[in-house]
């Protein structure tokens, strides 16, 4: 039984991974505050805030804008529990295994360092649950990143859904002809023959996928329209905000 459970268990964290980008999504098409602002206004003026996060060494400071961003979760009709442990696994508690030791050094320092880093991933997962994937896409281009950096990221996000459902119907029919119980070694037998299918796979599929866009018309640049509007709401949250960081910056 434990032996299988080694499948088991990957196979559930895969498809964990899977609803909890898919429940993202869903939060980037709710009708809240954040979601309603044009991407371009809020992905510079979360740039902007994050910068400011960066040079600020007033801890007071620190928790006004992790305040704010709390704020921003709860008028963007976002679950509060959602997202506090969405931000706090991961980095904040890598860092502040890191920071640990300089606790006994240099308490004040060591606190604003984990602090700024909590609230850094906070504004850039509430930026990203909040603004549907291919507009932030469109975003980075809109941006000048380069052309490739951004395929690459759209091309990475949208596969990661059908690899994951291959894994699963894979792993259904693989149970469904040795059942629940196999040995060690036949269970990594049968890891390892996925992981080469599942490669393989990718390889053909990134060929007829280049095929296709180059039978549209692709020629190297992906042309995507513009459409986004500028409302009164837009400017008023980037003048709210510019005003916020000058008083913030004068508190350094």
């Amino acid at each position: 039984m434990k032996n299988n459970n080694f499948i088991q268990h990957s196979i559930i964290e895969a498809l964990a991974f899977l609803k909890e980008l898919i429940f993202a999504e869903e939060l980037a098409m709710r009708g809240g505050f954040l979601q309603s602002l044009d991407p371009r206004f809020k992905a510079v003026t979360f740039l902007l805030i994050i910068i400011q996060l960066l040079f600020t060494r007033n801890i007071f400071i620190l928790f006004f804008f992790y305040a704010l961003c709390l704020l921003l979760v709860l008028i963007s009709k976002i679950n509060l529990g959602f997202f506090l442990k969405r931000t706090w696994i991961f980095i904040p508690l890598f860092s502040l295994f890191i920071a640990i030791p300089a606790f006994f050094i240099n308490f004040s320092a060591a606190l604003i360092f984990v602090t700024r880093v909590l609230i850094c991933v906070s504004y850039a997962v509430l930026l990203s649950i909040t603004t549907k994937h291919f507009e932030l896409l469109k975003v980075l281009r809109i941006f000048k990143i380069p052309q490739i950096f951004v395929m690459i990221l759209g091309m990475c996000y949208r596969y990661i859904y059908l690899f994951v459902e291959i894994i699963e119907h894979t792993y259904l029919a693989v149970r469904s002809r040795v059942g629940k119980v196999v040995n060690y070694k036949f269970g990594q037998n049968i890891v390892a023959w996925n992981v080469v299918s599942l490669w393989n796979r990718s390889v053909k599929l990134n060929e007829e996928v280049y095929g296709a866009m180059l039978s549209r018309g692709f020629r190297g640049e992906a042309v995507a329209w513009n459409d986004f509007k500028i409302k009164g709401r837009d400017w008023l949250w980037l003048v709210t905000v510019l005003i916020i960081i000058i008083v913030a910056a004068r508190q350094w």
